[in-house]
């Protein structure tokens, strides 16, 4: 499978890149509770951390919400998922347990403050390409809405829009079934090279210590 980004995005967001991570073999399942006693500490020390009034002066969320605009799409109407998953948390939400692969995926989001995706592999079709979306693109989302992702950065097979650094779709969703996945990290301009080597290493060493299988690749995709 073939990840691409378009000629769309590079002109409005030179600088954006994507980290992508593909694995096999995975076991997902319910959280294991040694993660969900790590992740429940992490949110903890969140919110001494953070005031929610001053959320979007975060680095990670202050960038991705300029990029939003750079591309036409108003972040206080369609925020980035990373900021949306914030929000709630800093509100006094608790984290939202879906599983072992989707919790490991919202923690990193939160951690790092950036949008994160996790596909079932299977449920895609033909290559993969990161573009703007146009007046056919909608699906149904997570949250359980139609979502008309027109004006908005989007990925996309040759079935159509499936995911997005706002909310994906229900069609490309893991699930316990699901065995191959790919893994995108949607970085911002800020973040250097190096930073994200790191961030892609860890991410892909925890997924597989909770979720075992294999990690077939992991690369950065940019301009």
């Amino acid at each position: 499978m073939k990840v691409q980004l378009d000629a769309s995005v590079t002109e409005r967001l030179p600088q954006l890149s994507l980290g992508i991570l593909h694995y096999s073999g995975a076991s997902v399942s319910d959280s294991p509770k040694m993660l969900q006693g790590r992740i429940n500490y992490f949110v903890e020390s969140l919110r001494l951390e953070h005031d929610p009034a001053r959320l979007t002066e975060i680095e990670g969320i202050r960038e991705w919400r300029a990029a939003f605009k750079q591309v036409g799409t108003d972040p206080s109407r369609y925020r980035p998922s990373s900021e949306a998953l914030l929000r709630r948390l800093l509100q006094g939400n608790a984290f939202f347990w879906i599983n072992s692969a989707v919790d490991i995926n919202n923690f990193f989001s939160v951690l790092h403050a950036l949008p994160f995706g996790i596909y079932d592999q299977e449920q895609l079709v033909g290559d993969v390409i990161l573009r703007i979306g146009t007046s056919e693109d909608v699906y149904e989302g997570l949250n359980g809405r139609e979502v008309n992702m027109e004006g908005k950065l989007l990925l996309s097979d040759d079935k159509g829009a499936f995911g997005s650094p706002i909310v994906d779709s229900k069609r490309s969703c893991v699930t316990e079934n699901s065995r191959n996945l790919m893994q995108v990290t949607f970085f911002h301009e800020q973040v250097g090279s190096q930073k994200r080597v790191e961030i892609l290493s860890s991410v892909g060493r925890m997924f597989t210590e909770i979720n075992g299988g294999d990690l077939d690749s992991s690369y950065i995709l940019s301009v």
